[in-house]
């Protein structure tokens, strides 16, 4: 079922404009999209493993560009577009824990959860709503994404053939596992 997708983006991750798709996906999930950027990555990475910190470099810095768009639209759309986007996710009551626990924890809620399969939009937009110091956000945001990307990418890059292996030989069980992830993640926010 996985395969066709899996297959195209092994050779998206060969076109010259494949950063840029990378990229895209990247920023619209910090604030808007529902995919996360692995279902690239990891792919993109797998298929050019000499370009691993390429990826996760470009994958970094359009997610807290990304980030940011999030958190504007937190900061000065709350009302309407950020309570639209948060409930099209049925995100609500997460959005609200989430600004309860900037009030304690600050700077630590973003670093933990950009980490997490909780969606980053979640994050982006209730920072803003929470009107969470910007420079701390960004710093943050810096840290937890690029320790995501770049963990990502190291591994793959030092084990990528024998995970691409397994990956390949069970692409439907990770494809449903990783899918999980995100509706966990989704699930635990909701739930909160």
């Amino acid at each position: 079922m996985f395969r066709p997708l899996y297959d195209f983006l092994i050779r998206l991750s060969a076109h010259p404009k494949s950063l840029h798709a990378l990229a895209a996906v990247s920023f619209a999930e910090s604030s808007f999209f529902p995919i996360p950027p692995d279902a690239m990555v990891i792919p993109m990475v797998l298929a050019r493993r000499d370009r691993a910190f390429t990826i996760a470099t470009v994958c970094t810095v359009a997610s807290v560009i990304g980030g940011m768009f999030g958190y504007a639209i937190g900061y000065f759309l709350y009302d309407t577009l950020g309570q639209w986007l948060i409930g099209a996710y049925g995100l609500q009551k997460g959005a609200q824990e989430f600004q309860t626990w900037y009030t304690e924890w600050g700077t630590a809620v973003i670093l933990i959860k950009g980490l997490t399969p909780i969606p980053y939009k979640l994050v982006t937009i209730a920072s803003g709503a929470a009107h969470f110091n910007f420079l701390a956000f960004i710093l943050a945001s810096v840290v937890t994404r690029g320790v995501r990307f770049f963990a990502i990418a190291a591994l793959l890059r030092v084990y990528g053939e024998p995970v691409q292996a397994f990956i390949e030989k069970r692409l439907d069980l990770v494809s449903w596992s990783f899918l999980a992830l995100v509706i966990g993640g989704i699930a635990a926010v909701t739930l909160i």
